[in-house]
């Protein structure tokens, strides 16, 4: 694992690890044009809601995002939207009804020094797991190829930690396409527990959860004195 930038701080943002599929597991992704389509979904929002997104993988029955955003609080609704616009595109184009979606996204904050790197390795791994591709970068949905090849996508931000592999471009893709296949099993096994937060006793601290979901504590101001008359 390469060094590590000092410590991020929680009061403007927070990265989160996110998950969603299809109901009872089902194929959600049939074919290039619904990948693309919610990969331009994915574009919109992100844009009009000043959303980083780091790694992401589309699969057949489900998606994995890892992303930041300024304004933790809000991510409910912006996943919520992105749901709802692919299951009114998804009903249309197949002539569906009822549920798409397993229920509600699941959400894992992730501390970005410890785990940023690590979790988007887990996200570009998966369609290797699942038997998709031989390597990460062989799988055509996901930020793996924008690292690795280099291509565009109009989703994929630069990992804040990708510099820390190197010097330049080629060094900085050598060197995190040798971290791709330094995985560890059981390293991984923490990004498919979305109960908990990852991170320090310290990041965990400065979280609170609120309609399920984790977002950073709010600043509590000095209490207001009244005064004598």
């Amino acid at each position: 694992m390469p060094s590590v930038p000092r410590t991020h701080q929680l009061e403007l943002s927070l990265f989160y690890h996110v998950m969603n599929r299809g109901n009872y597991r089902a194929e959600i992704f049939h074919g290039e044009k619904d990948y693309l389509y919610f990969l331009k979904i994915l574009q919109d929002y992100s844009r009009e809601n000043s959303i980083f997104v780091y790694h992401w993988a589309l699969m057949p029955t489900h998606y994995h995002l890892l992303l930041e955003i300024n304004e933790p609080p809000k991510l409910s609704k912006i996943m919520a939207g992105i749901a709802r616009s692919y299951v009114h595109y998804h009903h249309r184009t197949y002539e569906s009804a009822g549920h798409l979606w397993q229920g509600r996204f699941k959400s894992q904050p992730i501390q970005k020094e410890r785990y940023l790197l690590s979790c988007g390795r887990y996200i570009e791994r998966n369609p290797v797991k699942a038997g998709l591709a031989q390597h990460p970068e062989d799988y055509p949905y996901s930020s793996a190829r924008y690292y690795i090849h280099h291509e565009q996508d109009n989703l994929t931000t630069k990992d804040p930690l990708i510099e820390t592999f190197g010097r330049d471009a080629e060094e900085q893709t050598k060197g995190y396409k040798t971290f791709l296949g330094n995985f560890d099993t059981q390293e991984e096994n923490q990004f498919e527990r979305f109960e908990f937060p990852l991170g320090s006793p310290e990041f965990r601290h400065k979280l609170l959860r609120e309609k399920g979901l984790f977002v950073p504590k709010r600043r509590i101001g000095r209490p207001k004195v009244n005064a004598r008359i």
